[in-house]
């Protein structure tokens, strides 16, 4: 932190105005990134970090993660996913892939999408079926696999999608009633792919600071420092101070690749339920590829584990320490929600960290 201070970063924030300022960073490896640098114990009193909705793993529904449960009990289907979603619970306390496994349902860890496509290859005889989490930046290395495996002729090869986009869910947050946040630490890795006119919408549209950056402790001071001066001088702009990667026009052809295989549709999100196009979807044209029409699979409506307050932490509404079960019923060794199993839950920030925050 010895940049924030020779800057005299600190300095400046800690100029009293009386005004109370929480942010949100919207991205889990944020949160991970401020949690691990104690940058929360830096700030003064009056202004305080919230996590949003940055967390692919922890947003989505419980109804998706048990149809994949169900799923994984096929003995003709191979479940293809990131390490993140292995210990992911369903409904069911304790039931998650990883028990799945060791029960002798076939699951594997990759990666990329790729090297699930590798996996149905070398295994005609079973379909492989890639749980497809995540953000806008996943999104491109998901809807090309499909290509792939087209060129291929791999066609025991599916992608389950589950693939989210930020801006809906922000703008349901900005459209409740209750919600007060002064400013927003904008997503980079979302950023890199849609650009910076993918978020314009938070000042033009909602009149709040925003700043996309990177994930240095150096790059999280710089852009707490901005929003502030941005608050201070009456202003609410888009600033984007990660420009060794983001582009005001995002990257095209990983935007190209998610518009040739993905459509936009409406799509469920833990605690928020349904949001207007904040899903993609398989195009009906490569739907051959797509394991919910191969599968036919359909969702019933699970409720949150009682106690769990995930649903509320997505939505900043509440913090991890204020939910009863954290630290001692819900661990990383057995978790009851997502946001404290996958690397970028704000839960498993807090308890790795948690004598930095």
């Amino acid at each position: 932190m010895s940049l924030a201070c020779e800057n005299g970063i600190l300095k400046y924030l800690f100029e009293k105005d009386g005004i109370r300022i929480n942010f949100m960073e919207v991205c889990g490896t944020h949160t991970h990134a401020i949690a691990r640098a104690g940058i929360k114990a830096l700030l003064p009193d009056n202004i305080r970090l919230i996590s949003g909705p940055g967390c692919p793993v922890c947003v989505t529904a419980q109804e998706t993660i048990d149809a994949y449960l169900t799923l994984s009990e096929r003995d003709d289907v191979i479940i293809a996913t990131y390490g993140d979603m292995i210990r992911v619970p369903g409904s069911e306390r304790g039931d998650n892939l990883a028990r799945r496994r060791a029960l002798g349902s076939r699951v594997a860890v990759v990666y990329s999408p790729v090297d699930a496509v590798d996996i149905a290859a070398n295994n005609p005889d079973k379909t492989v079926v890639f749980l497809g989490v995540g953000f806008e930046t996943t999104a491109p290395g998901t809807a090309a696999s499909i290509g792939i495996a087209k060129e291929r002729n791999v066609h025991n090869y599916c992608v389950y999608s589950m693939l989210k986009r930020v801006e809906p869910a922000l703008r349901a947050l900005l459209d409740s009633p209750d919600f007060d946040i002064s400013g927003f630490i904008v997503p980079g890795h979302v950023a890199a792919i849609i650009g910076e006119r993918g978020f314009d919408f938070l000042a033009s549209e909602y009149k709040k600071p925003s700043v996309i950056t990177g994930f240095e402790p150096e790059d999280i001071m710089g852009s707490i420092y901005s929003l502030i001066k941005q608050i201070r001088s009456g202003r609410a702009e888009l600033e984007n101070k990660y420009e060794r990667l983001v582009k005001k026009e995002g990257n095209i052809a990983a935007i190209d690749a998610i518009e040739k295989y993905l459509y936009v549709r409406d799509d469920v999100w833990r605690g928020f339920s349904n949001i207007s196009k904040a899903g993609f979807g398989i195009k009906e044209e490569y739907s051959d590829f797509d394991a919910e029409k191969r599968f036919d699979i359909k969702t019933v409506l699970k409720p949150a584990p009682a106690g769990c307050l995930c649903g509320e932490i997505i939505k900043g509404r509440k913090e991890p320490l204020d939910c009863r079960l954290f630290g001692c019923i819900c661990t990383p060794e057995d978790p009851i929600g997502p946001c404290m199993v996958s690397g970028e839950g704000a839960c498993s920030a807090a308890f790795k960290y948690r004598s930095l925050i």
